[in-house]
């Protein structure tokens, strides 16, 4: 449905570390710099996460209500995705990870973070008859 989803970073080496950390806990991504301007791209089944300098020039501010949901293939990997981004520079958001009530059978692993920059990520992981 989506093909990339692109975040503004004022510190785009800080963000560089911070997200290959996060890749790194989800089994790894393609990364590679843009050599026109300072962003780079992560490639994971498919689908694009850029992150750098916004393309106006102009500061980057985090969209309030915008969250980035990852795919994680269990709560195990989900609670690595989340140390990892803790000990890079990110800071825990909403309630603890963990499962939660769903409408789906067996509830949702949701794990909260925002990075560097206070972009809100999630990981998710549905536990029940909407498990992918």
């Amino acid at each position: 449905m989506f093909t990339h989803i692109h975040l503004g970073s004022s510190d785009v080496e800080r963000s560089k570390r911070f997200y290959d950390a996060l890749f790194e806990a989800l089994g790894g991504a393609r990364s590679w710099k843009d050599s026109d301007r300072d962003r780079w791209f992560w490639q994971k089944d498919g689908t694009f996460l850029v992150v750098g300098e916004p393309l106006d020039k102009h500061d980057s501010h985090p969209g309030n209500g915008i969250t980035v949901g990852f795919a994680v293939d269990s709560p195990e990997q989900g609670d690595a995705w989340h140390a990892a981004g803790l000990a890079n520079g990110g800071t825990t958001c909403e309630d603890p990870p963990g499962i939660r009530d769903h409408s789906a059978q067996g509830g949702i692993y949701l794990a909260y973070l925002r990075d560097p920059d206070g972009n809100k990520l999630c990981a998710l992981k549905f536990m029940g008859e909407l498990a992918v």
